[in-house]
């Protein structure tokens, strides 16, 4: 089966990130820790969408939403599901996990999947509140040093607008994360960025000794680059150093 199409502005394939005043999801049950941070959001000046449950994914992404924070118990079921089809339908969200019981494994999964930041409880609504702030100032950063013209490099187009690359009309199905990688070597074509780079430019932490999610990804990414483009190479490795985007026709080499 082929990769989905290109969306045309289908609801829940792309949700742009809304104009004006941030937009916030808090799915909580926790009561007091709502109301302290419902009244900090009130008090920044953006407006919160409160749920007691969890809401219908197409239903939350449907309120162009800035940040969504989210308590993995209220969600039921998997949640590490809930996790990465947000992460992968709205890419542009913040979306930042509070939960009063984790392992070092759920909060390493979770941030792959497409979480920005896991907080413990019992933390205070302040803090949560002003890691929201760092994500989309990050965010704001970031999207300010890149074209938002999508960019053609051999066969593949990306697209920033909508967080997604193509092959063709056919979108290449990469999670949040893999474009993220995709789109900061894309943006340094030609140029080696090493590991500890990359992964500080896309996790937005010190890359720890010994960690190799940089190697995972952009193994991912290349798999997926092959299959949709395969008489191209678009990642080279440099042993010890990291990794190089440069377009290249494999009957060139």
């Amino acid at each position: 089966m082929g990769a989905p199409p290109r969306p045309e502005g289908i609801a829940g394939s792309h949700v742009e990130r809304p104009v004006g005043r941030p937009r916030v999801a808090i799915i909580d049950s926790d009561r007091s820790f709502v109301q302290v941070l419902n009244n900090r959001v009130d008090r920044l000046g953006w407006q919160a969408f409160v749920h007691e449950a969890p809401p219908a994914i197409d239903d939350l992404l449907g309120l162009r939403l800035s940040a969504v924070v989210v308590d993995p118990a209220v969600v039921g079921g998997d949640p590490f599901e809930f996790i990465e089809r947000v992460g992968r339908e709205a890419p542009e969200l913040a979306l930042l996990v509070v939960s009063s019981s984790s392992s070092i494994r759920d909060r390493v999964r979770a941030l792959h999947l497409g979480a920005d930041d896991w907080v413990a409880k019992p933390c205070h609504p302040d803090e949560v509140a002003a890691r929201i702030e760092a994500i989309l100032r990050r965010a704001r950063r970031a999207t300010s040093r890149l074209m938002t013209a999508p960019s053609v490099s051999g066969e593949l187009e990306i697209d920033l607008a909508r967080f997604q690359a193509y092959v063709g009309d056919r979108s290449v199905d990469f999670t949040r994360r893999e474009f993220e990688v995709l789109h900061l070597l894309a943006g340094a074509s030609g140029k080696v960025l090493t590991r500890e780079e990359i992964y500080e430019q896309v996790w937005g932490y010190r890359m720890a000794h010994g960690d190799r999610s940089v190697d995972v990804f952009v193994r991912k990414v290349r798999q997926k680059l092959e299959k949709a483009s395969p008489e191209w190479i678009y990642i080279h490795t440099h042993f010890g150093l990291g990794y190089r985007f440069e377009p290249s026709r494999r009957s060139d080499r």
